[in-house]
């Protein structure tokens, strides 16, 4: 019953998804190649695969209201984690949902306005990426590269081109990743989130981290712990590894290519055919233990 659910769930997202799109690149593209582009980008953006069809993923459409409105949406749902999706759907109100989906869902927000805000902030004055472009076209594209990276991995700005704590900011948003039993990777919104409370707690000097009036088994604070230093330790590793192997590029480039790897996102600073078979290797790594989790 839950696999028929999801599959139901899943394709009637993409199909109104393509169907949306198809109202801006059908016009543009004609029948065959608009309905192809949409059916494409919207099951690529459902699944968080990242994969599009042209060498600058959608940056022609920086500043359109519907491509990024449609595109941002599928990835977000998609990232939720189909636990939730199910539980949103059964219980409609949030008082009523499971603290698991209450976490993932309060975690998604607060990471996705956060990083929108700061994007914004330190992309504002650069040439390269925001400034110059109308008021709602930096708006658009400021959103777009805060939440692509919870592993959509489309962009509609160059991100070699991005200042470095935007980077930074990314690569962080890169590690945590999604929503559990979702289509995206890394250490998990709900994890991550777990991992906070538990610290609140500590540094409050209480004995069980709570959330919602609820309070979290120690069982799950245990496994969240190990879930990130397991992850960090993994990655480090593997960053180390990349940093010696590729001498020639710069140490944040080959950074963040580890990050994007990990949360199997595929953003990237424009290094990755320069780097070397052993690498790749490397990447490919990361990318298995990244998606299997």
């Amino acid at each position: 019953v839950l696999v028929r659910y999801i599959a139901i769930l899943a394709l009637s997202l993409e199909a109104v998804g393509t169907l949306l799109l198809a109202l801006v690149w059908v016009p543009e593209m004609g029948l065959a190649r608009g309905l192809w582009f949409s059916v494409f980008h919207a099951v690529s953006a459902f699944n968080n695969a990242g994969f599009g069809l042209l060498p600058d993923s959608l940056s022609s459409w920086v500043g359109h209201p519907l491509v990024n409105g449609v595109i941002t949406t599928l990835f977000i749902i998609g990232g939720l984690g189909f636990t939730v999706l199910m539980d949103l759907w059964r219980r409609r109100r949030f008082s009523k949902l499971s603290l698991h989906s209450k976490l993932t869902l309060s975690g998604t927000l607060v990471l996705a306005l956060g990083a929108w805000l700061l994007i914004m902030l330190f992309e504002w004055r650069n040439a390269d990426t925001l400034a110059g472009m109308p008021l709602a076209d930096r708006a658009w594209a400021a959103w777009f590269t805060a939440v692509t990276p919870r592993t959509a991995g489309f962009n509609t700005l160059d991100t070699g081109a991005l200042a470095v704590p935007s980077v930074l900011l990314i690569m962080f948003l890169m590690f945590i990743g999604g929503g559990s039993n979702s289509t995206a990777s890394g250490i998990k919104v709900s994890t991550f989130m777990v991992v906070l409370l538990a610290t609140r707690s500590f540094l409050l000097g209480r004995s069980q981290a709570t959330a919602f009036r609820r309070g979290i088994a120690l069982s799950a604070v245990f496994r969240a712990h190990a879930v990130v230093v397991l992850s960090l330790m993994m990655l480090m590793l593997a960053n180390f590894l990349l940093i010696i192997l590729e001498p020639d590029l710069r140490p944040l480039d080959v950074l963040f290519e580890g990050f994007s790897a990990f949360g199997t996102v595929g953003l990237s600073r424009g290094v990755t055919t320069d780097i070397s078979m052993a690498g790749q290797g490397v990447l490919m790594f990361l990318m298995f233990v990244g998606r299997i989790g």
